[in-house]
């Protein structure tokens, strides 16, 4: 049987908002089941780099906090610490950069509690018998927590083809140590006719792995793979140097993201905003200029269900830049070069839902 995904479009609500919209998803979903009384539940979003604009909004998020304690949960937002060199790696400058973005208190009505802690040392080693990992490192906080609701920005990825909900639970909620894990086989590779040795690369470095002479050159045994110097070039001479393939990244953060549900079997609900779709991932200290026209706001209990609902929208929406005018099959795929749907068949083969789906619109 196929999965319900429930979709409010931009276009097709009348007068009815999308603030409100997301609230009526939030209960025509499902997700109010996922709820029980007292439940410690952590809403999973991106905070947002500093500089970036892409984010889901924090007046979103408000109405997804506002459905949680409804419904008797005690919600706080999570996310864990990046890998690269930005403003989000320990939880002293994540806390403060989301605050920055707007994501207060007082405007979004529940705390922050950044998951795997100061330094992005506590985690929980989870079981996941993969076939690439047999345990995972997941945020502490967020294997604590009783119930999930995992909110997504669905956008482009350079090294993953696009961005949505395995991406936001798997790589979002591994540990400093698991982002690693699920980095290694992604590795720079400089195009010397391109290089101007400006050496803004070796700036956002975080180990250090990039020294600059007549051009940059990146030392592959010190290289982690975080992929900050991919964005960072403002040359674009820097590309993608699969240690295997890119399929290989994809199904760990597709076994990441069934450690981030385990023990949460219908306790997850997820909504993904197809709203501000850029080419890039919110980590970026930048936003790209959307691919497509907004598209809508899609809420279901199958992960799998909706991101494959996510990226079919996208694939068939009409493109706004002008590289993808014509273009008719995965968008996303023409501008990266990578087929991002190797997370799907992972996470569908380790039973974290369907790619089968029926999209329903609003009632």
């Amino acid at each position: 049987m196929p999965s319900t995904v429930y979709i409010a479009r931009v276009g097709d609500l009348g007068k009815v908002s999308l603030l409100d919209a997301t609230q009526r998803l939030f209960d025509d979903a499902g997700l109010r089941e996922c709820i029980e009384q007292d439940d410690l539940t952590a809403v999973k979003l991106h905070f947002g780099e500093r500089g970036n604009m892409a984010f889901v909004a924090p007046i979103f998020v408000r109405r997804v906090v506002d459905r949680v304690k409804a419904h008797g949960g005690k919600p706080f937002l999570t996310d864990s610490n990046t890998l690269y060199r930005g403003s989000r790696g320990n939880a002293v400058d994540h806390t403060t950069t989301a605050i920055e973005n707007g994501f207060g208190y007082a405007t979004v009505g529940a705390p922050i509690v950044i998951a795997d802690g100061m330094d992005g040392k506590e985690y929980v080693e989870v079981q996941v018998n993969g076939d690439h990992f047999e345990t995972v490192k997941i945020g502490a906080a967020a294997v604590h927590a009783d119930s999930i609701v995992a909110v997504t920005h669905f956008k482009g990825h350079e090294a993953t083809g696009f961005g949505g909900v395995m991406k936001n639970l798997g790589m979002g909620l591994g540990s400093r140590a698991g982002k690693q894990q699920m980095h290694a086989d992604f590795l720079p590779d400089v195009d010397p006719d391109k290089c101007t040795a400006c050496g803004e690369c070796a700036d956002w470095c975080p180990v250090d792995a990039i020294s600059i002479g007549e051009v940059a050159f990146t030392d592959h045994g010190i290289c982690i793979g975080c992929g900050e110097c991919v964005a960072t070039c403002p040359y674009s001479a820097i590309a993608v140097d699969w240690g295997t393939d890119a399929a290989k990244m994809q199904e760990k953060i597709a076994e990441y993201a069934k450690g981030a549900l385990r023990g949460k079997e219908g306790k997850a609900g997820f909504i993904s905003f197809l709203l501000n779709i850029t080419p890039d991932c919110d980590c970026w200290h930048f936003s790209g200029a959307p691919i497509v026209p907004d598209i809508g706001i899609l809420a279901s209990t199958d992960p799998v269900a909706i991101e494959q609902a996510s990226l079919d929208l996208v694939s068939a929406a009409p493109a706004l830049a002008d590289s993808l005018k014509g273009e008719k099959g995965d968008k996303f795929r023409a501008l990266t070069g990578v087929d991002g749907t190797a997370v799907l068949d992972h996470a569908a083969k380790l039973g974290l839902g369907s790619r089968e789906y029926e999209l329903r619109a609003l009632k």
